[in-house]
């Protein structure tokens, strides 16, 4: 039953977005996006446990994209996505997040993603800035990739989704998981289990550079923001 909720709440997320970006295919204002900065410091600390998130660079969004709001010292960066950081290309219907200015997910890259896979999300993050739309990001980011402007990714890299306060779309939040940044995986290669379910999973981009594992893990390691 736990397995079939969360698969409606994905199905539901997806219904939301497509409505959003099929009413207007345009941005809301950007002002929408943007959060007061003292709560994007601590909502981004939120995705990983202290260990890791004390001792990261802390980003937050502005007009001109992500910007440093903290410097670590441990190679981890945490920062609030927003739903410019949609799949690329698949699931298709999960693209469309990109217009839905609730979107807030917070998530700690450690020192290896934070080099091959973040870029990435903030690339998108700028075109999506300029006004283009999915099917402008998705080309944009792979003439990028192409061309060595993005770090290729050969390795699988990690990055903490652990927040209990993440917004994933309409109606909100998922379990805490980890990111798995695995390079041309598809979900039969972590065990073919269903997309929503909460196992192992290809969440995004399935058998492209960009491809995404999620790995739920138990929901009483959900962090709570914690202003300082």
């Amino acid at each position: 039953m736990k397995s079939l909720q969360c698969i409606s709440v994905l199905v539901s997320a997806s219904l939301g977005a497509s409505a959003l970006g099929a009413q207007s295919g345009n941005y809301p204002p950007l002002s929408q996006y943007l959060m007061p900065r003292d709560a994007e410091i601590a909502l981004a600390r939120s995705a990983a446990p202290a260990g890791i998130s004390d001792r990261a660079t802390i980003k937050v969004l502005t007009t001109s994209g992500y910007e440093v709001a903290s410097e670590g010292d441990n190679g981890a960066v945490c920062l609030v996505m927003r739903g410019f950081s949609a799949p690329t290309d698949t699931p298709a219907q999960f693209r469309d997040l990109v217009y839905d200015p609730d979107v807030r997910a917070p998530i700690c890259f450690t020192a290896p993603a934070a080099k091959t896979a973040m870029p990435y999300y903030e690339l998108r993050t700028r075109l999506a800035l300029e006004g283009k739309g999915p099917d402008q990001i998705a080309q944009g980011v792979q003439v990028a990739y192409d061309k060595g402007q993005l770090p290729h990714r050969d390795a699988v890299t990690f990055a903490y989704m652990w927040s209990a306060h993440q917004h994933l779309g309409p109606p909100g939040a998922w379990h805490p998981h980890m990111m798995v940044f695995a390079p041309k995986y598809d979900n039969a290669m972590v065990g073919g289990f269903a997309f929503g379910s909460p196992l192992p999973q290809l969440s995004d981009d399935a058998g492209t550079p960009f491809a995404v594992v999620v790995i739920p893990v138990d929901d009483k390691l959900a962090i709570t923001p914690q202003p300082r």
